[in-house]
This record gives C-alpha cells, sequence and structure tokens, in this order.
C-alpha cells in the first residue's frame, strides 16, 4: 500500500513501523512536522499531558508511544538517553542548530552505546531558508562523535532509512543519525508503507545498573573510545554491502563518474534526464515502450556511446571505502555533488591516494560551497564535464525577458501581539540610543526594515546572555526581547546569570502563550499544558525584584514600565503577556 507523505510524515511512519517506543523533541523547522504528528498520534491516545475540553474518555488506545516536547533539545536527547538506557527504542528529532544544544549529551552517549536502539533525525538547512543564524552542515559531528550517519534522498527513503537505522542501531549497540535537509523534510511523494504494530499498553523499560557501561570516567572512558571505533570498523563493513550505497553503471569504458549523496542524488537524476544522458541499469522492458522513461531511454545521448556511471552514497559515515574504490578504479575524472562544505571530496580525495592517485577530482569548482543545490547547478557542472551542449536561462534572465516581482520581506502577522509591544516601546524611547538584543522567535522580525529595533541575534537564549556582557562592558541602555518558549529553552541561565554577576539590562519576555514560529506547538508556560509553569514565578525565584506582567494592549501601563525599568540599577524584566493571535482563534476557548 502506498500512501502520499512529506518526508517528516514518513520518517514517523517509518519509527512507528520499526516499533518505536519513546520519542523527545524540541520543536524546529525543518524537522517540526516530526513532532507534529507523533504529538497528535499521542494526544489521541490520551498519553500526552493537555488539557481536554469536555474531560471525556480517550479514544481506542493503539500503537502507544510515548511522546514530549522537551524543553530544549539538550534535555530531549537526555530523555531518550535514559529511556535507551532502560531498554526502550528511542527517536529523537531537532533541526540543525538543536544537536548544537544536544552536544554535550551526544558525545558521551556514543562512548556508552545504547541498551534499547536509538535514532536521531537532525534537519539541516542549506540557504537558511528558516535557521537565520549560519548555514550549518552537521555532517561534521559523524566525524565529532563517530557516530553513523545516513542520508536519504526522498520521502520513501526517509521511512526506510530510519528503520534502517533502527536495525544498525540494535545490531551495534550505537545512536545512528538520520542526517535530512529541507528539501528532504518537506518534499512529498508516495511512499510504500506497511502495517505497524498493535501496543495497547505502553512499553515499559528496566535500568539495570552497569557502571562500566553508563559511567563515562577516567581511565574507563578511553577504553570506551577504544570500544567506540572498533564498532566504527565493523559498521563500514556493515556499509560495503547494504543497499543504500547504491551503483547504476552498466559495463563500459566510460572514464568519468558521479559520486552524490542525499538530495544531492535527485538534481544528478534530473541533470541527467535534462542532458540525455542516462545511469541506466538494464534495457527498457518491452511492456515498459510506452512509458514516459522508456521514450527518454530511447532518445538518449549516451557519453562516449555508454552510459554515465553514478556512485550513490546512502552511508555518509561510515563511508563503504571499498565500494568507493572499487568505483573510482579505471575512471579519469569524477565529480562530487554534494551542499555545502566539501566532506565527500575531501574524503574521496584521501581514498584515490591508493586506489587512483592519477584520479581527477572536480567538486566545488564547479558546485557551489554556499547555499543548497540547484537543478541547473547540476546541470551546468554535468554539461561541463561530459562537454555537452545545454542552454541554461538563469532566473533573472527569465524575470528581466517578462515581468518583475517586487521584493516581499517578511512581517508579524495582522492582530499578532508584538506589534503592540513593538508600538509601546516606540512610544517609550528613542530607538537610536537604545540598545536592543534579539533571540529566537517571531520577534526576530524586529529586525527588518519596517520596525530596525534589532541590534544583535546570535542563537537560542543569547539575548539575554549578550546583554549582560554589553551592559558590562558600556553604559548603554539596553532592551532584549525573549519569547516564552525561548525562555524555558535557554534563557533561565543567562537571566540567573545577570542577577549573580550583577547588571542591569531590561529584559521582555514575549509570552504569546505558544511557540509560534514552528507551529504553535506547547511549551512548559503554555496554557493548554497541564501543570503549566508562569514565567514569573521563576523570574522571581531567580531574586529578581523589578518585575511587571503586562497585557501590551494597555499600552499607557507598557510603556511607563519600560521608561521605568531602563533607569534601575538592577535586572528588570516585563512578561509581555498577549495570546498569538491564532492561539487565541484555535484553542483559548477550550482551555
Amino acid at each position: 500500500m502506498k500512501k502520499i507523505l512529506l518526508g517528516n510524515e514518513a520518517i514517523v511512519q517509518g519509527a512507528l513501523e520499526a516499533g518505536v517506543d519513546f520519542v523527545s523533541t524540541y520543536p524546529g523547522t525543518p524537522a517540526s512536522e516530526i513532532g507534529d504528528t507523533f504529538y497528535k498520534i499521542a494526544k489521541e491516545q490520551g498519553i500526552y499531558p493537555v488539557k481536554s475540553a469536555g474531560g471525556g474518555a480517550a479514544k481506542p488506545q493503539f500503537n502507544r508511544v510515548y511522546f514530549e516536547f522537551s524543553t530544549n533539545e539538550k534535555v530531549a536527547l537526555e530523555a531518550a538517553i535514559g529511556a535507551s538506557f532502560s531498554g526502550l527504542k528511542c527517536l529523537v528529532a531537532m533541526k540543525n542548530f538543536g544537536l548544537n544544544v544536544a552536544s554535550d549529551a551526544l558525545l558521551p552517549f556514543c562512548y556508552t552505546g545504547t541498551k534499547g536502539p536509538s535514532v536521531i533525525v537532525v534537519a539541516d538547512d542549506p540557504s537558511c531558508w528558516s535557521s537565520a543564524q549560519s548555514e550549518e552542515n552537521s555532517r561534521a559531528y559523524a566525524y565529532l562523535a563517530h557516530i553513523p550517519m545516513l542520508e536519504p534522498s526522498d520521502a520513501q527513503e526517509a521511512k526506510d532509512f530510519v528503520k534502517l537505522g533502527f536495525e544498525i542501531s540494535e545490531k551495534f549497540k550505537l545512536p545512528v543519525i538520520i542526517r535530512t535537509t529541507t528539501r528532504v523534510a518537506h518534499q512529498r511523494m508516495p511512499v510504500a508503507i506497511q502495517e505497524t504494530r498493535n501496543k495497547k499498553q505502553e512499553t515499559k523499560g528496566e535500568f539495570i545498573k552497569d557502571v562500566k557501561r553508563f559511567v563515562t570516567l577516567p581511565p574507563r572512558v578511553l577504553k570506551m573510545k577504544e570500544e567506540l571505533l572498533e564498532k566504527i570498523e565493523k559498521i563500514k563493513e556493515f556499509s560495503e554491502s547494504s543497499n543504500i550505497n547504491q551503483v547504476n553503471r552498466a559495463r563500459s569504458s566510460v572514464k568519468l563518474g558521479i559520486i552524490t549523496s542525499g538530495i544531492g542524488y535527485l538534481y544528478v537524476t534530473e541533470a541527467l534526464k535534462e542532458l540525455k544522458i542516462y545511469p541506466v541499469k538494464s534495457p527498457v522492458k518491452s511492456s515498459e515502450a510506452g512509458s514516459p522513461s522508456a521514450k527518454f531511454n530511447r532518445g538518449a545521448k549516451q557519453f562516449n556511446g555508454v552510459n554515465l556511471p553514478v556512485l550513490k552514497l546512502g552511508f555518509f559515515y561510515p563511508l563503504p571505502e571499498k565500494k568507493i574504490k572499487n568505483f573510482i578504479k579505471g575512471l579519469k575524472k569524477v565529480l562530487i555533488v554534494e551542499e555545502l562544505e566539501p566532506y565527500l571530496e575531501k574524503e574521496i580525495t584521501r581514498i584515490a591516494k591508493n586506489a587512483n592517485c592519477k584520479l581527477q577530482i572536480v567538486g566545488k569548482e564547479l558546485i557551489p560551497e554556499i547555499g543548497e543545490l540547484k537543478p541547473e547547478m547540476v546541470i551546468s557542472a554535468i554539461a561541463e564535464i561530459t562537454n555537452s551542449k545545454f542552454e541554461i536561462r538563469n532566473s533573472k534572465q527569465i524575470l528581466n525577458s517578462k515581468f518583475k516581482i517586487p521584493k516581499r520581506l517578511p512581517r508579524l502577522c495582522p492582530g499578532c501581539p508584538y506589534w503592540l509591544v513593538f508600538n509601546a516601546i516606540k512610544k517609550a524611547v528613542d530607538t537610536k540610543e537604545v540598545i536592543f538584543g534579539g533571540d529566537i522567535g517571531c520577534y526576530m522580525l524586529f529586525g527588518t526594515p519596517a520596525m530596525n529595533i534589532q541590534d544583535y541575534l546570535s542563537c537560542m537564549g543569547s539575548s539575554i546572555g549578550i546583554a549582560h556582557g554589553i551592559k558590562k562592558a558600556t553604559n548603554q541602555k539596553l532592551i532584549t526581547f525573549i519569547g516564552d518558549s525561548t525562555f524555558f529553552h535557554a534563557g533561565i541561565p543567562a537571566l540567573i546569570n545577570t542577577v549573580f554577576n550583577k547588571s542591569n539590562p531590561l529584559t521582555i519576555v514575549l509570552d504569546n502563550r505558544t511557540t509560534a514560529m514552528t507551529g504553535h506547538q506547547p511549551h512548559p508556560g503554555a496554557p493548554a499544558t497541564q501543570n503549566g509553569i508562569k514565567i514569573e514565578n521563576i523570574v522571581s525565584a531567580c531574586g529578581i525584584k523589578n518585575l511587571k506582567v503586562i497585557d501590551p494592549i494597555n499600552q499607557e501601563e507598557f510603556s511607563q514600565a519600560v521608561k521605568e525599568f531602563l533607569e534601575s540599577n538592577e535586572v528588570s524584566v516585563i512578561v509581555a503577556r498577549r495570546p498569538c493571535i491564532f492561539v487565541a482563534q484555535k484553542y483559548e476557548k477550550k482551555i
């Protein structure tokens, strides 16, 4: 049976088919739909702590999986590590920056290894469509942590690779990363699905004490590293025979080849079709004579009379070096098609020194290192190495020849409560005389030209941490913004630091009652969550006396509080509490 699924939905399907027991995440695009889908499943089964409208009986329970939105990615991974140590099958999902947050827990986890098999899904965002801080390439963590990493190229592979990830984890007792990108996470396609196991009750684990296995302390920790590297060598042998590393090549004398992975494979396939150079494994069957692919194949121009060979790598780490050596043996030139930094290119250059020292390796000379791949980039690169003639009209030429589209900058939604905060601040201060600190959330848009009240932006929770440093270095007035979900994620330690080390920024916590930017997921202070924690209680517990909770609809009160707290010699906090327009419309009446 097939079903059209988003790449992220296919990941959920793969985890369910594998019999996952425990799922944790912190929402972050482009991985958000993974948590959203599990949240819906857990909520329907009555195993997520959400207030109900009528308090009626839960729906029939099946495929019961524990799920949680954790306060941040490090905590999400730590929770999964605890469940894995207790024997449960675990999945953790996060975006690329979330892996940075979780890395403190990730590296020791590779040393201890798993008891219950564990998969970590990490979604990268080349071209920074939703990740403004930097264009991160999470593949580097495979080398840093010595953790197996698989790269699916489409939704079907996303589902299949998750299942394979659990198999590898169970076999070798190591966590496995499934690394996706925006174009994999957010593409749709028909995905072959299977029945998921029927679990009427949650699986319970058991933690069995084992100091040698779970405690990372010297000198045992060095032995753990040795064991980890031994496991990686065994996984390398496993990858050599894995069918997720595919060679598309007919027996021929061709001296050119392409090596690629992940989403790059789809761009290569499309480029070869456009150039009518195909990595065909077998002749067209008579039953397929009328198909579109048969039409393409009949008109195909074979390079030097043969088809261009392509090696698709599903294993990014550890690489199947023997398969790569066999592929490049006898070739004169190979094109490496990969997004962002040239990790594959560097590794294949190393491998070629022994396997084919005269091989010409072409990569970032033709494929940009900045931004996500585009079809025209790959077509142009393949056309160049094959001396094929192909005219490419770039997007600027197309637009200039027909019409011009005006640029539109992102902006806050109509009715967003942050407009009220912005307006009150404009009334209260001269924005040229005050430094404004930004953080990660919808309010990042305060930095757009229409508003222009954001002077720095770094990472989750950093608005307060950086503000403290500026206040210690200068006497300038400063207002820092942080959202409610971000406050719970990473703002609390920084706020405590301002109190302990005695600085006096004014922090405005923008409490719109949800994790709005990534799709309105709940957080520890959201009203839809049972046992919700009030932000002002945490602020008070930190010893902060200058504290007010204000609905920004009360413009005069809000402006007056800003003026008053800016003159204080101590830390000050305003909790600007007014629900996101969509939360107010959809959820507030049900709470």
